[in-house]
């Protein structure tokens, strides 16, 4: 697979994955605010997100998006088919019950899955994931 095929794939993986983290940090935000009170705007959720430990277990798909993205940009790196099967495993270990290291972030993610618009972005982002290979 070229280059251009790889990123093209991939590319097409990061809105998918965005709008599946959007809907989890809408879904944290609610939980905070439950508890909390209203977020005063963008400002204080950014601060919220980045320093506030009820916000910590949406972090290794933050950095999973991240990383992503900076593969992507990086134009004069060449792509290949490698670079679809470390996020494919990457995705697979954040979801995987195996793996003691994003016990937190699962632990968000089945209180959130709750929430049609996790199910809805999840559906989309594993539909693309899934297409990857072909």
């Amino acid at each position: 697979m070229t280059d251009a095929a790889v990123r093209t794939k991939l590319t097409a993986l990061v809105p998918a994955l965005r709008h599946f983290h959007s809907a989890l940090l809408d879904f944290a935000k609610g939980e905070y605010e439950f508890m909390n009170g209203p977020v005063k705007g963008p400002f204080e959720l950014y601060s919220l997100v980045m320093n506030h430990p009820q916000f910590q277990w949406l972090r290794p798909l933050s950095g999973l998006m991240a990383t992503l993205d900076e593969v992507l940009d990086a134009r004069d790196t060449t792509l290949s088919e490698r670079n679809l099967t470390d996020v494919q495993q990457a995705l697979g270990l954040l979801f995987a019950d195996s793996d003691t290291r994003f016990a937190e972030f699962r632990a968000g993610y089945v209180r959130a899955r709750g929430d049609a618009r996790v199910r809805e972005t999840e559906a989309k982002w594993r539909e693309v994931l899934g297409g990857l290979q072909a």
